[in-house]
């Protein structure tokens, strides 16, 4: 895998095809449940309607598109054989509450013009035949493009339910899950539209798939820092959620002598600024305090009780697991000394996802295949300027490849972002490193089917 497979591409071309992008994820951002920002969670009038915009665009290209029983907006490009394995290219069109717009969206929208472009090399190398033939994939497997619906959890809580559906392991107490408002899942489904009673349908076998690519911008700022465009994922963060609940005793505060207080806010104080001692000490362990409350939260009134979130993702499972015994520890040691009780519930636990050696591989081809001969510009891709030697990355953050990754191989593209913003209005993508990025993914495709058929022609 040394040589470019889509052949010469006039560099316009992906420009071209970025511009695109980029304008659609200005359209998709004015589709906000929020006038002024942009906030779009699952099963909300606007996830339906930026499913329908994407299925516009899915047809555009030539894709046969359907929304399964998850919401998941899916564009399927068939291969020859009707029952050949896909190769599904996608990220999420949901969104966090004020959110950026490229975040998810963007992998989506490159997914779309990656297929344009592969459609373009099958109909220059004669496999579609007839001018009047459906669209048909060039290789020897089908592509997918999937627009998952909520990875990112924002209306109930629980991130992942798109993909975790397509993955087959959907857990049926999801459907009590509530929003703020109080509306369960089951019932924000039925009102979409969508059958609870089919999710299963959603679901597909790992002998139905050749794996998972996704281009998604980095959230954070090493590329940035490096000047470099692009990179490959190596994996995607183990990650455990709790929510703690830390007890005193409420009492007046004027009359209440500091050697008489039981105050659960400084104990949940204290327990935040040990997590972060005990997280910044350590090599990719990251602990996040998110939420932080107090009761009864009188003015007047020693706190008898403290709640809050904590975070915790890390690159190794054992890792992230022996620093939440190092936590737990300290927090026994911190409310012991303050006369104090504290619990947790555990709301997530997810596994470390490693990417497949086979798809960083075609990934890092990829990258190789982008760099244009003679063009210097194009050197800020590779941090080295060498092509032997394409940046990995280890993603602290989340993606739909956690769940994908139960029933097939996945791979991933990062982005530079600049200065590492995402979850926010300020997070950015540069218009020159979509298009490398474009360039990039076709490119892994079209190194990967040539793999797979020599792999076929093997066996």
């Amino acid at each position: 895998m040394t040589a470019t497979r889509l052949g010469t591409i006039d560099p316009a071309t992906f420009e071209l095809a970025a511009r695109r992008v980029m304008a659609r994820c200005d359209e998709l951002a004015r589709i906000t449940s929020t006038p002024g920002a942009i906030t779009r969670v699952h099963l909300s009038p606007e996830h339906a309607r930026v499913n329908r915009l994407a299925a516009e665009w899915m047809r555009e290209v030539g894709l046969q598109t359907r929304q399964d029983a998850a919401g998941n907006q899916l564009g399927l490009l068939s291969a020859a054989d009707p029952d050949a394995p896909v190769l599904m290219l996608g990220s999420h069109l949901d969104t966090v509450v004020n959110a950026g717009r490229y975040d998810g969206i963007v992998g989506v929208l490159m997914a779309i013009e990656v297929v344009r472009l592969l459609q373009r090399r099958g109909d220059s190398a004669g496999r579609r035949g007839d001018a009047e033939a459906p669209a048909q994939s060039p290789f020897e497997f089908s592509l997918e493009v999937a627009a998952f619906s909520d990875e990112e959890g924002a209306r109930f809580g629980k991130a992942l339910l798109g993909s975790s559906a397509v993955a087959g392991t959907w857990d049926e107490a999801w459907w009590e899950l509530e929003d703020a408002d109080g509306t369960t899942l089951r019932e924000a489904a039925l009102e979409f539209g969508l059958d609870p009673g089919r999710i299963a349908g959603a679901a597909r076998r790992p002998d139905q798939l050749v794996g998972y690519l996704e281009a998604h911008i980095e959230q954070g700022p090493v590329l940035h820092a490096r000047g470099e465009s692009l990179a490959v994922v190596s994996s995607i963060a183990s990650a455990r959620r709790f929510q703690l609940v830390v007890e005193g005793e409420a009492r007046h505060a004027g009359g209440t002598p500091y050697d008489m207080r039981r105050d659960a806010l400084l104990g949940a104080s204290e327990a935040t600024l040990a997590v972060e001692r005990i997280c910044s000490a350590q090599h990719h362990i990251i602990g996040t305090v998110g939420q932080f409350e107090a009761f009864p939260g009188a003015m007047n009134v020693v706190p008898g009780e403290a709640r809050f979130s904590l975070d915790l993702r890390g690159e190794f499972d054992g890792e992230r697991d022996r620093v939440w015994d190092q936590i737990s520890r300290e927090l026994d040691e911190i409310m012991g000394r303050r006369r104090l009780r504290w619990h947790t519930r555990e709301v997530h636990n997810a596994p470390a996802l490693f990417c497949a050696p086979l798809l960083q591989d075609v990934v890092s081809e990829g990258i190789r295949s982008s760099l244009v001969p003679g063009r210097a510009a194009d050197r800020s891709i590779l941090g080295s300027g060498r092509p032997e030697d394409p940046t990995t990355l280890f993603s602290p953050a989340g993606h739909d490849g956690m769940a994908i990754g139960a029933i097939t191989d996945v791979g991933m593209l990062f982005m530079r972002n600049p200065d590492g913003v995402s979850h926010h209005p300020a997070e950015a993508v540069s218009l020159g490193d979509v298009a490398l990025g474009i360039r990039a993914l076709a490119e892994a495709v079209a190194h990967l089917g040539a793999e797979h058929r020599s792999t076929q022609g093997a066996s």
